[in-house]
């Protein structure tokens, strides 16, 4: 898989989470998907978005910065939103609270098979 076919997969599947498109998710996330060291398969890491959409109801993945190394994505991501009650451990309870999280990718067979991911909770605390 080339570089540019790993990237426009990628902003497929970013397209994918913007649009709450579940049906699709399995396009992307392979059946045994690892997030963050825990296998959470493809059910858990649909079971992760939708729990964050619901959290989080004007949650947009904007990507602002893309590297793609096959088989490895690594994006930078922006959010500027407002997570109902508790997020990450603080009260944020509806305020517009904008922070960045840092993730890398490893795809196999066109899908996301492992998932490392850290979100600037800094960023946040300074908000609050």
């Amino acid at each position: 898989m080339t570089k540019v076919d790993l990237a426009n997969i990628y902003r497929d599947y970013i397209a994918c989470l913007n649009s709450q498109d579940w049906s699709k998710l399995g396009q992307f996330v392979d059946d045994e998907a690892i997030h963050n060291g825990r296998r959470i398969g493809l059910s858990g890491y649909r079971e992760m978005l939708e729990r964050d959409f619901e959290d989080i109801p004007d949650l947009y993945f904007d990507v602002r910065m893309l590297i793609s190394d096959p088989p490895y994505i690594a994006s930078r991501i922006a959010f500027d939103c407002r997570p109902r009650g508790r997020f990450l451990g603080l009260d944020v309870n509806g305020r517009r609270v904008s922070f960045a999280e840092n993730v890398i990718y490893e795809f196999r067979g066109g899908k996301i098979v492992e998932v490392w991911s850290v979100i600037d909770k800094t960023a946040i605390e300074a908000q609050l």
